[in-house]
């Protein structure tokens, strides 16, 4: 079949190639795609924010699927839209999508499924929010309601600094604003992956990210600056507890409102002492997460993810490889602030050459024959190996075979895990 992938990105370079090799492809689309995503597939450019021209493109081109890669287009309804013009589609509509669009939304999910999350407060003026930290002190976690590419979220170590974050929300640092503040839960996080079709849900896997941009965890927050799966906190019984307590209640109560999932569920999770605890869902793979879980799935992706579409993942298992993959993000100076664009990158041949390492094109463009970076998270310099060492060993050594000087990456990626080995 002939199938359109939605996305740009790190984690859309990961799919098309997951995709590419499925024997039930006929042609891979990728709208808009990047110099990665054109190896496995033909880039097109479809504005995909305009429903009608996308719902053509695939009549013309014969598009059987559509695999929806960003949390944008789905919030946005494309998914219905596709979906109402008789097109299949991996991905939720404009109302699961809510899960990802709205942390108010998921609270009130959390709420009714008696899912264990941290304890919150919703704010619509600055004012009452002030008022809600003066109360419950810091540390504390003001949140940005909607979208924000993964830089909405401020983890205020003061009193002063979630007053701060409060401000620049409603000031419209992102636009119109609600904000939710949350306890500050303290444990290790883990980022899970389950595909969900009404109540069906398929388990995937899990990885740890890491959010903030420098060595150590310290700066501001970021879309994630490396990766790396399996996360060896994360145990069989946690991921049952997970599946019974926090995925399957609220693909039951998505399901009961007349909002059913139909696409991955990405559950950010915060392993405490008391147990896993949801700290937010996402309504997509992430990413860079989707790179490392990508370079360990056994399994025929598309298979995957057509059988969520059909709603037949009771008819369908996963299975990935023991081996650790580990992904660590180039990114381009001035990132998470205003990235240096238009810069040269040079040596990716070299670098993907090397043992166990695949390089992922995140934000990167062509001119002139040229690579350029065109992002703030510019590569994924990925590797597998037979431990996590040798995976990350695999992976510096390909960043430091690429000869990009307007680059910089965190040095640490996969820290806990090289503790705990």
């Amino acid at each position: 079949m002939n199938v359109l992938l939605i996305g740009s990105g790190g984690r859309e370079h990961a799919l098309a190639r997951a995709i590419a090799n499925s024997p039930l492809l006929t042609k891979l689309f990728v709208a808009p795609g990047n110099p990665g995503t054109a190896e496995s597939g033909e880039n097109v450019v479809i504005d995909v924010a305009n429903h009608r021209a996308v719902l053509d493109f695939c009549r013309l081109m014969k598009v059987g699927f559509v695999v929806v890669g960003p949390e944008g287009p789905l919030v946005a309804g494309l998914a219905d839209d596709l979906r109402a013009g008789g097109v299949k589609v991996f991905g939720h509509g404009k109302a699961a999508a809510q899960l990802e669009g709205s942390k108010a939304f998921t609270k009130m999910i959390c709420d009714e499924a008696h899912i264990p999350t941290a304890a919150y407060g919703r704010f619509r003026d600055a004012a009452s929010a002030k008022t809600y930290v003066g109360q419950h002190g810091a540390p504390i976690v003001v949140k940005y309601d909607g979208l924000a590419a993964g830089k909405g979220v401020v983890v205020a170590t003061t009193v002063a600094e979630a007053e701060s974050a409060i401000d620049d929300m409603f000031a419209g640092q992102f636009g119109d604003a609600e904000v939710v503040i949350e306890e500050f839960m303290e444990g290790e996080e883990v980022s899970f992956f389950a595909l969900v079709h009404g109540e069906q849900v398929l388990p995937l896997a899990a990885a740890q990210d890491h959010k903030r941009v420098g060595d150590g965890d310290t700066g501001p927050n970021t879309g994630g600056m490396g990766a790396y799966s399996p996360a060896p906190v994360f145990t069989d019984a946690l991921q049952a507890d997970v599946m019974e307590r926090i995925i399957r209640p609220t693909a039951r109560v998505m399901a009961a409102k007349g909002m059913p999932c139909s696409g991955v569920l990405f559950a950010g999770l915060m392993i405490t002492r008391d147990g896993p605890r949801l700290i937010e869902y996402n309504a997509r793979f992430g990413d860079p997460e989707c790179q490392v879980l990508m370079l360990r799935l056994r399994d025929d992706l598309l298979t995957l993810l057509l059988a969520c579409a059909d709603g037949q993942l009771d008819k369908v298992s996963v299975r990935f490889r023991p081996e650790p993959a580990l992904t660590v993000v180039m990114a381009a100076r001035g990132y998470p602030g205003e990235p240096m664009k238009g810069t040269d990158i040079r040596g990716l041949e070299k670098a993907s050459a090397m043992e166990g390492v695949t390089v992922f094109h995140a934000g990167t463009t062509m001119n002139a024959g040229k690579l350029l970076a065109n992002g703030g998270r510019v590569l994924n310099v990925s590797a597998t190996g037979a431990t996590v060492a040798e995976a990350r060993a695999r992976a510096y050594e390909a960043v430091d075979a690429i000869d990009w000087p307007e680059g910089f990456c965190r040095r640490d990626i996969a820290w806990r895990a090289m503790e705990a080995s």
